[in-house]
């Protein structure tokens, strides 16, 4: 599982120390957990930031709940586990309230939950399965003041919803017939929320329309999706991206709102400093040190 739990951190483009930096912890913290050491408390709030999730032990929304339902569904009371694992009843108790430590962690899921692995990513849209309504999630009028505050009035919603929030002086709608994919972007700052079940497509176009100079500064924001060489190769070298800390609550169609399963970031391109620093200060995370090219 640490292993595992290493690549769920390269896979979202961050070191140790940044990891540590987004946990207000230290960057020894963090290489002490890969290795099997250190505290609970400490490897659950990493797992919660890197939407990394554990399958094979129980139903639970966080792992200690995951814990205590593995041991009741399999009969066996904090005693029995004591036996089994060798560790003290208290210290079972202690994990399953998510304290302890990651070796006594290690060891309880070695004795009760020896397949436990991690379980895959979730896709990059979020409700139930055949929604037709997946990508349909709109960005919060409080997130969207930050954005105006810090960057400016936006001038184009290239992939703009009639039910969206997003106050932009022109928007590019598929219902009147407009594809942000293909029309061509104008404006001095453009933001673009898209349909996360098509994200590299609109990060690809983003990037083209402003490499192109049709548009001056891009506002992206987008699930923490770092796999493709893409990324690595071309948007790290040339845009600065901020980490959000927590999670974003979308709203729905319904105007109901709903908080993504995963972990956010917002990709600007032609950012200047000043807006940096103001996104900064109004929304909590903090900006990724840029890749150099070559």
């Amino acid at each position: 599982m640490i292993y595992d739990f290493r690549a769920a951190r390269l896979a979202a483009g961050l070191s140790q120390r940044a990891l540590a930096e987004l946990l207000d912890t230290d960057a020894q913290a963090i290489k002490r957990m890969e290795k099997g050491v250190g505290a609970v408390p400490t490897l659950i709030a990493a797992m919660k930031a890197l939407n990394f999730r554990l399958a094979g032990v129980g139903a639970g929304a966080t792992l200690p709940e995951q814990l205590r339902t593995r041991r009741l569904r399999r009969g066996m009371s904090l005693d029995q586990v004591a036996t089994m694992t060798g560790l003290s009843r208290t210290t079972i108790a202690s994990l399953e309230r998510g304290g302890g430590s990651v070796a006594s962690l290690l060891r309880l899921l070695e004795a009760i939950a020896p397949n436990a692995r991690r379980r895959s990513p979730e896709r990059s849209y979020w409700g139930y399965a055949g929604e037709l309504d997946r990508d349909s999630r709109f960005t919060p009028p409080d997130f969207m003041n930050a954005i105006y505050s810090a960057f400016g009035e936006v001038d184009l919603d290239p992939c703009a919803h009639l039910l969206s929030p997003v106050v932009a002086r022109c928007r590019i709608l598929l219902s009147d017939g407009g594809d942000g994919l293909t029309d061509d972007w104008s404006g001095r700052l453009a933001f673009v929320n898209p349909p996360f079940s098509a994200l590299l497509k609109w990060l690809r176009r983003a990037h083209d329309q402003w490499h192109a100079g049709n548009v001056e500064t891009v506002v992206f924001l987008a699930p923490v999706r770092t796999d493709s060489a893409w990324f690595h190769d071309t948007l790290s070298t040339v845009a600065d991206i901020y980490l959000l800390r927590g999670r974003v609550r979308f709203l729905k169609a319904d105007g109901k709102g709903q908080h993504t399963p995963f972990s956010l970031m917002v990709v600007t391109l032609g950012a200047n400093a000043d807006q940096r620093r103001r996104f900064a200060e109004a929304v909590p995370g903090f900006w990724l040190a840029r890749r150099d090219a070559g």
